[in-house]
Parts: C-alpha cells; structure tokens; sequence
C-alpha cells in the first residue's frame, strides 16, 4: 500500500516544535492602539507597526466609509479591466507629492509591490546585490526575478563595492536592493553610501520604505528624506499599513518608472485593484502625515525615553540575566537579545501576564531571538514606565 504523500507535514511539524520556532495567531479584541484586549485582559500593545496611532482614527474610519457607501466593498477587478477607480489616483498622487516623485503606483499588498517591482526591472541577464537582512518579500522578488542574486553584509558597503568590483561588468542591469529600516533591528540603512555606488557602477536602487514612510523626515516623507536623499534617482517602495494604518502598497519614483511598471509589474496587472475603503483610509493618512507634524515629535519623544531606560537597565551584565544587548536603532523598533527561542518565548508569556504584549522573534526569521518593542505615538509616559519597569524586574533576577 503506497505511503501518505502528506505524511511528511507532521513530522516536519514536529521539528519545529522541538524548535521552539513554532508559530500561531494570537487574537486581539478592540479598535488599533496602544490597549487592545487579549486573552481576556487589556494588552498594552508593544507588538503594532501601528506608529503614528492611525489604523483606529475616527478620521480613517469615516473616509473608510464614506467610500464604501460611494464605491461598495471590492474593486471588482484589476486596475487595467475594470478595478480602477478615483480613489486609486488621487492616493499615488499624494504618495508622489510626499516623496517627492513624479508619479507613484499602488499595489494591492506591499508584498506585491516588492515581487512586482523586482521581476519587472531585472531579469536572467541581470544582476542583484541584496542586504543579507533585508525583508522576505525583497528576498523573493529576487529570487522570481531569474536575476543572479549576491547578497552583502548588512549595511557593509565595502563588501557591496567588492560585489560591484567583481562581478557588475558581467551584467546587463544591476538592482541594490535594501530596506530603509530593517524591520527585525531598527537600524537604518546607509543610503547615500549606497547610492554613491550605485551611480559609479550604473546600478538602479530600490529602497523599501515600509517602516520608514509616515515616520522619518522632516516631511514624514521616510528614510530616503531623513537620510538626506530626496530627489535622488532610485525607486522608492512602501507600504500602506504600516505608519499609514491601512493596507497596500506602492511605488514612488520617474514618471517613466511608473509608466513601465504599470505595463509590466505581473502583480499589479494581474491582481485586483486595492479596496476603496483602504485606498481612501490611506489618502487620509497622508493627509494627517503632512498636517500633524507632533504625531512623529511624540514618537521620537518615546524613542528616546525608551531607548534611554532600556540602556540604563541592561547597562550592568549579569550572569543569571537572560537579556543580551540592545540593538542599535534609529526607529520605533527597539530590540533586545534573548539567550534562545526557549527562553524569549517564556518572557513574553510572563509580560502578558502582567499586561504588556510584546513580539518575540526567533530565527529562523532572525539569527538571534529577541524581543522586539515597537512604539506608536499614542503611547502614554505610563505605558513607557510599566514596560520598563517588568523588564527591569527580569534584568533584576525576579520572579
């Protein structure tokens, strides 16, 4: 009698039991913000890459609305048949005028965005150089792409110009590809570096924004502006459900760019048109971004007095600590080493219990465990002093 061609499923299963890297969802109840309700009890949500306090905004909600009453509930179709609407160009409109682009394209998920964009621009002739800690979605995009794919050091641009060196003149077309702000560190890319780079070996760059749009820069327009590379050729991605509070994606850059994408981006083309209630929830967005500067003083505000009682508290090692370093962040993504997946898997149990609900992230997304702390903007000084104060009690030795 032939085996179970399925079989395999449970033992794998299994492995990653033994793993401790098994994974599941995790309710919560209750409008996005700093409280939310779970497992019966309310949460302060360390765990959101709500940034800017958006995603619950009476404003959002209604624009939401509005458009459902006006445009019903799907688009009914990919953009190019029948799935466009208004609502669809007034939003790349926006996103260009806050990056500061000729012309901009939304995509149904940021994911899409990124797979899209990729195998549109580069192909097996191609060349692409990729942060060896960039996001899955800029990972696969290459990998689709049929491009012969080298990743270099994070944020090691000796290492990429050494890649450039070696191997740029046996290519057609090269694509860099790096996140703005690397979602599992917080740390920011050294774009001008890698721009430089780029334009001695006639190299296109694609930056994913996805957790810098909303947050950085003077404008709130990201990365590539708080990193001082507005108006710079590159492509700029992003997401929309990020600091935007609602769902998608995009891409901001030349009208050319833009032009070719919507002619060769399979998923765009190929993929039904973004909800009118997101794409209006996400015009909104932008519209606060530009009009309400104090969300992102707030946040940084946050950012410093975490990142300073995060510092205070793991500044003396202890031996029976299961704390390691913070890593280095220039973000609302504050991140602490945990000694195993075991053991980070334990802590976030005990801080829910004592109401504070955080990420604990294990490899193999990462290398290292950790947890991962994100801020929003609607954060109290209350919320900051409790989550400092039940880590202190663990880098303390408590129980």
């Amino acid at each position: 009698m032939a085996s179970d061609p399925y079989g395999w499923l449970a033992t794998s299963l299994q492995t990653i039991h033994r793993a401790h890297w098994h994974r599941a969802v995790q309710p919560l109840e209750g409008l996005p913000g700093p409280v939310m309700v779970g497992q019966g009890q309310p949460l302060v949500n360390f765990a959101s890459n709500d940034y800017l306090g958006l995603a619950g905004d009476p404003r959002l909600r209604a624009a939401a609305i509005a458009a459902v009453q006006q445009y019903g509930t799907g688009s009914t179709g990919s953009r190019l048949l029948s799935g466009h609407r208004p609502l669809h160009r007034q939003l790349e409109t926006a996103l260009a005028n806050l990056k500061g682009t000729a012309d901009a394209i939304v995509f149904s998920s940021g994911y899409l965005a990124n797979i899209g964009t990729i195998t549109a621009l580069v192909g097996q002739r191609d060349l692409i150089l990729s942060d060896q800690y960039n996001h899955a979605s800029l990972i696969n995009g290459a990998k689709l792409s049929g491009a012969t794919v080298f990743d270099y050091r994070h944020s090691d641009t000796q290492h990429l110009l050494e890649q450039l060196t070696q191997h740029r003149e046996q290519y057609r077309r090269c694509l860099i590809l790096t996140d703005s702000v690397f979602s599992m560190d917080g740390d920011l890319c050294p774009l001008p570096a890698i721009l430089a780079l780029a334009e001695q070996f006639e190299a296109m760059v694609l930056v994913d924004e996805a957790h810098g749009t909303g947050v950085l820069g003077r404008t709130g327009a990201g990365g590539v502006e708080h990193l001082g590379c507005r108006g710079r050729p590159l492509v700029q991605m992003g997401t929309l459900s990020k600091a935007l509070g609602s769902l998608g994606g995009y891409v901001a850059g030349s009208a050319e760019l833009i032009d070719f994408l919507r002619n060769r981006a399979s998923s765009w083309i190929y993929t039904t048109g973004l909800t009118p209630a997101a794409t209006a929830a996400a015009c909104q967005a932008i519209e606060i971004v530009q009009s309400e500067p104090d969300r992102r003083d707030r946040l940084q505000e946050h950012i410093c007095t975490l990142t300073a009682g995060l510092d205070a508290l793991l500044a003396h090692p202890s031996p029976h600590r299961p704390f390691g370093k913070r890593f280095p962040s220039d973000s609302p993504i504050l991140c602490i080493e945990v000694t195993n997946a075991a053991t980070v898997m334990a802590l976030k149990q005990r801080l829910m219990a004592q109401g504070l609900f955080l990420s604990a992230v294990r490899p193999p997304t990462v290398p290292t465990s950790r947890l991962r702390i994100t801020l929003m903007a609607t954060h109290t000084p209350e919320h900051l002093e409790k989550i400092l104060g039940e880590l202190g009690k663990i880098a303390a030795g408590a129980r």
